[in-house]
């Protein structure tokens, strides 16, 4: 209907995901093969630095793993009991990513903080050799997601966890040199602790957010003032009350609300809309509307009742 309010946002809406299948499995393969690699020469090179990077390294595995079967999980057709399908498998896995980066992170700073304090002899090229090889692994699996990130978080996600990866990586070739060139045995356990840092800074927002969304928060991105005051400038509309809007998983969002239209409802077309509107301007995809009269007070009109 060309009464109802035209959006003129960018579009937020979800297409349908791209299937990263293969880029998983070999991005899943790469990595496996690198965290063998970089743990057996961190050992022998007796580098810290290295070792941590594999931890990370093998952290990064598990989150692919969880990121690749909640992707799976999340084209499931809904059942009878799974009525919304099992995309909130995605914010599971998000969250338990979230939690083994925490943990790693913690492990890696104690053996880190303990070195510095009794320095060990670390083997500079090999460091700089098995590093080296981190930047290529880690840079390849981001571009085989690259392609990916502007349509879907999840992709997003992987991309930019891999390329920070290939950075890390950068960082403990540059650790290398330092020791070769300067026989400082105290950057190894640094450039760890550094790398630890950077694990903290990215999985705190990650923990934050899946958190968030585990407790059906608003997604990040989408202003519930602005889908308000959208959904009261709609011609006919008079109130709007019982709005709740909530994720259905990484790129899925949900809307419930009640619009209060004195002369009642205008039909289909004016529903549908509606909906097309919210999926245009905030990327709500999945939208239940229920039209009132006013006549009868609604049990869920407060704001503080669910």
């Amino acid at each position: 209907m060309s009464a109802l309010p035209h959006a003129h946002d960018h579009n937020h809406a979800h297409h349908a995901p791209k299937n990263f299948g293969w880029a998983f499995a070999v991005g899943i393969g790469l990595n496996i093969l690198f965290v063998v690699v970089e743990a057996v020469y961190g050992i022998l090179a007796n580098s810290v630095a290295l070792l941590a990077d594999a931890g990370h390294n093998l952290s990064d595995v598990l989150g692919l793993l969880l990121a690749w079967g909640a992707a799976g999980l999340m084209r499931r057709a809904p059942t009878r009991r799974y009525t919304y399908g099992l995309g909130s498998s995605s914010i599971l896995a998000a969250l338990a990513n979230a939690v083994l980066l925490l943990i790693a992170v913690g492990a890696i700073a104690l053996e880190a903080v303990q070195r510095l304090a009794n320095p060990h002899p670390v083997a500079g090229l090999t460091v700089i050799a098995v590093a080296g090889i981190g930047i290529i692994v880690n840079g390849v699996t981001a571009w085989m997601f690259a392609s990916g990130r502007e349509s879907d978080l999840n992709i997003r996600g992987a991309y930019l966890h891999m390329a920070a990866d290939a950075a890390v990586s950068a960082g403990v070739v540059g650790a290398g040199f330092v020791i070769l060139m300067t026989g400082w045995l105290w950057v190894d356990p640094l450039v760890s602790l550094i790398i630890a840092g950077i694990i903290v800074w990215g999985s705190w927002g990650l923990l934050r957010e899946s958190i968030n969304m585990a407790l059906h928060a608003v997604p990040v991105g989408i202003d519930p003032v602005r889908v308000r005051a959208h959904l009261e400038a709609v011609p006919g509309v008079s109130a709007v009350h019982d709005l709740h809007i909530w994720p259905l998983s990484t790129t899925e969002t949900a809307l419930t609300c009640h619009l209060v239209m004195k002369e009642g409802s205008p039909g289909d077309t004016f529903l549908v809309e509606i909906a097309h509107q919210l999926k245009e301007r905030f990327g709500i995809a999945h939208a239940t509307i229920q039209v009132e009269t006013g006549e009868a007070a609604c049990a869920l009109e407060p704001d503080h009742i669910v």
